[in-house]
């Protein structure tokens, strides 16, 4: 159970945050991407592979998009991209009006495995990018312990890593990523690994945490159901080169619950997105034969 209530953890968010942003943005006003003419091509051992194509994106802050498409499709690239782990080879990327080049605590990161430090503590995981960013040690303790409170999992903050379930590991995960305060936060295929049961957890507990606090939220993820049941926009990507081929808005209403899933409207955003999904990986299997 937390701690704190979901107000108070409110509260303390915007206490830490108070004292470290030195941006002078008011909050609703952070999170801005702008992906003008993104090309990424990656050199490779039979030639370049055009990864991204001519990508143009507009994310609002405190927006939450999903990429979408088949595997291989360069939404992962798109999104280290944007995190300023890839240059792109044409066009740039914005975050807040400052073109990305470097990664940066702006932009928070979760991974589909938790990349958390095994020899550290969860509260330790949790303080370091805070320490790292010139926080005191109690200033970092105090930030740790706050969101740790808000992913639930305040009575493990002296646990290791390895003695947590998958799911609390991509929790702490997530308050890793927020202790920052980024902007924007980035998501790549972060419940892959899970059961079913717990993904829809974590599902849920994300869209409490991002109701909170409205960080803009980019996340990958090839299950259209979550993309659906997530987001305000889903972004599909084309088979490889991937190209943006289609922005769809979903209009549900918020908050979500699972009972969601078995509505009309839903299953036509489902539908919407298998067609384009089932026609991208089609191609991509004549682009394989043919390469073949």
């Amino acid at each position: 159970m937390n701690h704190l209530s979901a107000n108070d953890n409110r509260l303390a968010v915007l206490d830490h945050r108070r004292l470290r942003d030195k941006s002078g943005q008011a909050d609703d006003d952070r999170g801005h991407i702008l992906v003008t003419d993104v090309d990424v091509v990656f050199d490779t051992a039979t030639g370049p592979h055009v990864a991204v194509q001519s990508a143009n994106l507009t994310v609002r802050p405190g927006e939450f998009i999903c990429l979408l498409g088949p595997s291989g499709c360069g939404k992962s690239t798109l999104m280290n991209a944007v995190a300023g782990f890839v240059t792109p080879t044409r066009g740039d990327i914005a975050v807040d009006g400052a073109v990305v080049t470097e990664p940066g605590p702006a932009r928070g990161m979760v991974f589909q495995q938790h990349s958390l430090f095994p020899w550290k503590t969860v509260k330790e995981n949790v303080a370091f990018g805070p320490l790292m960013a010139g926080a005191s040690r109690r200033e970092a303790d105090s930030i740790a312990r706050t969101f740790l409170s808000l992913v639930g999992l305040a009575a493990f903050e002296t646990a290791y890593p390895n003695t947590l379930s998958g799911g609390m590991q991509q929790r702490v995960g997530i308050a890793r990523a927020l202790a920052n305060y980024p902007s924007v936060l980035l998501m790549d295929e972060p419940f892959g690994a899970l059961d079913a049961q717990t993904r829809i957890m974590m599902q849920e507990n994300l869209l409490e945490i991002w109701q909170e606090f409205h960080n803009t939220v980019v996340f990958v993820t090839h299950d259209i159901d979550e993309a659906v049941f997530l987001s305000d926009r889903i972004v599909v990507m084309s088979a490889s080169p991937g190209r943006i081929i289609a922005d769809i808005a979903v209009k549900l209403p918020r908050p979500r619950e699972q009972s969601l899933l078995t509505s009309t409207e839903f299953m036509a955003l489902k539908r919407q997105c298998l067609d384009l999904i089932r026609q991208e990986t089609l191609n991509a299997f004549q682009q394989q034969n043919k390469a073949g």
